[in-house]
């Protein structure tokens, strides 16, 4: 119903109190334009479903009081929700997927492999052991100043970073992708960053380009960038596939990838991802982008989700708090390490 990108674009990204203030701002009204726009009342609700964890702790802090106003004053139960189990989830929305699937969660602010086996049933397999792929994207979108450039200007790093690439030789710079050697199913986009970083001043100092201007080479940088960073998900995904097989944690065939997050609307690193699905025989699925996105629809959808399965249904709800930092199911990273599984080279290489 109501977004604030437009506002974080302007302020060159998320800014914690900036996104607060904006909550606060829009909570009641967008609710009841909701409830309005569906015409259901606060009275015929069935359960009250809020994000708790992880994320912004002051965004989480207006979300939860304002819910626990609601709770309160319409006696209805309420649904914590773990943001990341909402991502994974809301594949279940838009198509029939039946667990256990393999889900692939990248954004701005998260990066992990999971097994789904259940609503609130997740093997975690890697994760991202700094910054999330996203944050890199913008980071590197923010150095090359694309907010200046005349196609870039009403886009956000990431997006920018992709419209660019298309212009750009991907071979142009080499830039290795992390953790060659570590044979796990964990990620790493701060030594990407610090690379494209050394490359983009070296670059500024050639050409005879001040910082904040728009270097010749953008186009090439930024399409280095995006495939290194597709080979990089695209590895660390082949070995929980293979590693699941392996432990038959999914089915021989028509098992499905689910890849979720902001990330997973760009073209390119899904394309990588469809390579990798087709080589180990995977259904590949995304929700749309605009479910791919944080967005209150998936929040609600996994409160459907727990209210059928009968899970974490709370009638009082004393002492509830949120959680910034939250891990996401049981974690078996070191058994996905310990197997240590060699993936087969693929050729990442295609034309979109």
């Amino acid at each position: 119903m109501h977004s604030q990108t437009e506002v974080h674009l302007k302020t060159g990204g998320i800014v914690p109190p900036v996104a607060q203030q904006l909550h606060r701002e829009n909570i009641q009204r967008i609710v009841e334009e909701t409830l309005s726009a569906s015409s259901i009342s606060l009275c015929d609700l069935s359960a009250i479903a809020t994000t708790i964890k992880p994320g912004l702790a002051l965004s989480l802090g207006v979300g939860l009081s304002f819910s626990l106003q609601l709770v309160n004053q319409f006696k209805k139960p309420f649904i914590p929700i773990h943001h990341m189990e909402a991502h994974a989830l809301t594949i279940r929305l838009t198509n029939k997927v039946e667990f256990p699937f393999l889900v692939l969660l990248i954004s701005g602010g998260h990066c992990l492999l999971a097994l789904v086996r259940g609503v609130s049933d997740f093997l975690l397999l890697g994760k991202s052991l700094d910054i999330a792929p996203g944050d890199m994207l913008d980071k590197v979108a923010r150095r090359l100043s694309l907010i200046k450039h005349p196609e870039c200007s009403t886009m956000s790093g990431g997006k920018a970073i992709e419209h660019l690439a298309k212009q750009g030789n991907r071979f142009h710079f080499t830039i290795n992708p992390p953790m060659q050697n570590a044979k796990n199913c964990d990620f790493s986009f701060t030594g990407l960053q610090h690379v494209t970083d050394k490359l983009i001043k070296h670059k500024e100092k050639e050409e005879g380009v001040e910082q904040g201007q728009i270097l010749s080479s953008a186009a090439d940088i930024a399409a280095a960038v995006q495939h290194t960073t597709a080979c990089h998900l695209a590895k660390r995904t082949h070995r929980a596939i293979l590693f699941c097989k392996q432990k038959k944690l999914l089915p021989p065939t028509n098992a499905v990838l689910v890849v979720s997050g902001g990330v997973a609307s760009n073209l390119y690193i899904r394309r990588a991802l469809e390579i990798v699905a087709n080589e180990t025989q995977c259904t590949l699925l995304c929700p749309p982008p605009r479910l791919c996105t944080d967005n209150g629809i998936m929040i609600a959808w996994n409160g459907i989700e727990r209210l059928r399965a009968g899970l974490g249904i709370l009638h009082d709800v004393e002492g509830i708090r949120y959680e910034p930092k939250c891990p996401l199911g049981v974690d078996i990273s070191k058994e996905v390490a310990e197997a240590a599984i060699k993936v087969p080279q693929l050729k990442i290489q295609f034309d979109l």
